[in-house]
């Protein structure tokens, strides 16, 4: 078997690195050696821009909307979200770690097919929760895979995003009938109950990690205002 081969690091805010890895044709981002994302695993990255785009298709059958995704990664949310919404439409893309930004026009970009090319796709290289506080217009939906979803492990101000505060700022940057998004790598049923509180309508999705080629279980919630 191939051994894996470093290609790049980044420092992290908070201490510590993110690293870029790379195995033949496959890649994955770690921090501190531990896996956060990789190129052949991505079927609920996917699910969360569907389920997503699902929500709203009875609202705006056409989807031109404008939509907020916190968390790049390798892009496939991204492209999931690109390939069901509409040509009038605008995705903005908050990374906050400007490596990533790069690695996805790079080493990274063939993967989810260079969703950063679409001309509907802008990357702003920012902590997602200022585009959240202070959003231009209303969004109709917010989708969050962000760190690895209401527990972070790699950035530890990721976890306002899923606090009460965060999740009110959600709610207020919605259009009424707007869709959050969260992925989680875990069900967390306190989370659940905390999206209800800042007063949302609450489904949570199980989605495995490798789509139809199953894999592990993760969690989607889809909050709609």
């Amino acid at each position: 078997m191939l051994a894996w081969e470093f290609v790049e690091s980044a420092p992290l805010k908070g201490g510590g690195y993110m690293e870029l890895m790379r195995r033949g044709k496959e890649m994955v981002i770690r921090v501190e050696g531990r896996e956060l994302m990789g190129t052949h695993v991505h079927g609920s990255e996917d699910a969360l821009a569907d389920i997503a785009c699902d929500y709203l298709r009875d609202d705006a059958p056409e989807l031109n909307i404008s939509m907020l995704i916190g968390g790049l990664g390798i892009g496939f949310t991204l492209a999931a979200a690109l390939r069901r919404v509409g040509p009038a439409s605008r995705v903005v893309v908050a990374e906050l770690m400007e490596a990533v930004g790069r690695w996805n026009r790079g080493p990274l970009g063939e993967a989810a097919g260079h969703p950063l090319e679409d001309e509907r796709a802008l990357l702003v290289i920012d902590d997602v929760a200022n585009l959240i506080r202070q959003p231009v217009e209303p969004y109709d939906t917010i989708l969050l895979d962000v760190d690895n979803g209401p527990h972070g492990i790699t950035q530890e101000s990721n976890n306002w995003l899923y606090s009460p505060m965060g999740l009110k700022a959600s709610f207020d940057a919605l259009r009424p009938g707007g869709v959050l998004g969260v992925w989680s790598a875990a069900d967390d049923r306190n989370f659940s109950r905390r999206l209800e509180r800042a007063g949302f309508l609450v489904k949570v999705h199980q989605v495995r990690a490798r789509g139809a080629k199953g894999g592990p279980k993760h969690t989607i919630w889809m909050a709609r205002r």
